[in-house]
């Protein structure tokens, strides 16, 4: 299919973007990757009448690990695949290690991290570890700019809490999470999860002090586990296997194509345990 007929602007600046969004409407849509947003349009599920194209908007594709770490809107699933940067591999290397779990090559070379946060899947890895590492959502708009923690920015599916004359410019990460893990599952490599689990864990002799844990696939938006159940008990993978079995008890997966409720919890409770497994690992080679 086609897409319905829309307008097609062209901006150089932040500002200039936010002046349009402000001047045309809520039915005008941002352009970055488009790898979203554009089948959409193609199946007509969704009809902006204007489309603001900023892939020309300089100075917002970077990761700078400078009181935390922060990346521009703009910088793609490839750049943060291929980062090397001590700093970040060293304290956020959750993050490039997860970019392999994106589509395909052609995907992660154009789809961009601001893009995948304003779509606002609940299965994307990018929304995932933004709620799981506590990251801010920089927004500017005709207001100016303003932040808002990514556990407050998804409110359900393809929703968010930004205004439609407001762009994301930026997603910040305040604090290291060295031992950070996302894993998932889908059917074939490349495709859509259907149930993805992000962890951290902090482990002290032998001991969880804490961890969090954050699935993907099974509800409208990130879910955010009780896990105060893995304080005190020990680093091993009966503990593990407990907290995947005690995450499958608080969700109420929808049935799909992909599978039913039953299916989601017991892929949930397979990937809990791997994941935090997989972080405790992660303590012994960098306590």
């Amino acid at each position: 299919m086609k897409p319905a007929p829309f307008a097609y602007h062209r901006v150089h600046s932040v500002d200039e973007a936010v002046a349009l969004l402000a001047e045309l409407g809520d039915e005008t849509k941002i352009l970055a990757g488009g790898l979203s947003l554009v089948p959409m349009m193609n199946f007509r599920l969704a009809r902006p009448s204007a489309l603001i194209d900023v892939t020309r908007v300089e100075g917002l594709s970077y990761l700078r690990a400078e009181n935390g770490l922060r990346i521009g809107a703009l910088t793609t699933h490839r750049m943060v695949e291929t980062c090397r940067d001590p700093a970040v591999l060293g304290d956020y290397g959750v993050l490039p290690r997860s970019a392999r779990w994106i589509g395909h090559y052609p995907i992660r070379s154009r789809g961009t991290f601001g893009g995948s946060i304003a779509h606002a899947d609940p299965a994307s890895e990018w929304c995932l570890l933004a709620v799981l590492l506590d990251a801010q959502v920089g927004l500017t708009g005709p207001d100016g700019h303003r932040e808002v923690p990514a556990a407050e920015f998804f409110q359900g599916y393809y929703t968010t809490v930004a205004s439609p004359d407001e762009m994301i410019t930026e997603l910040s990460f305040p604090h290291p999470a060295p031992h950070a893990v996302l894993t998932e599952f889908a059917p074939r490599q490349g495709d859509f999860a259907v149930v993805a689990a992000a962890v951290t864990l902090d482990v002290a002799d032998g001991v969880c002090r804490s961890g969090r844990v954050v699935l993907g696939g099974v509800g409208a938006q990130p879910v955010q586990v009780e896990t105060g159940v893995l304080a005190g008990q020990p680093a091993v993978p009966a503990t593990w296997q407990a907290m995947g079995e005690h995450a499958a008890t608080q969700i109420d997966p929808a049935e799909d194509t992909h599978g039913s409720g039953e299916y989601r919890r017991r892929l949930t409770a397979t990937l809990v345990a791997r994941a935090l497994a997989e972080a405790s690992e992660r303590h012994l080679d960098r306590p």
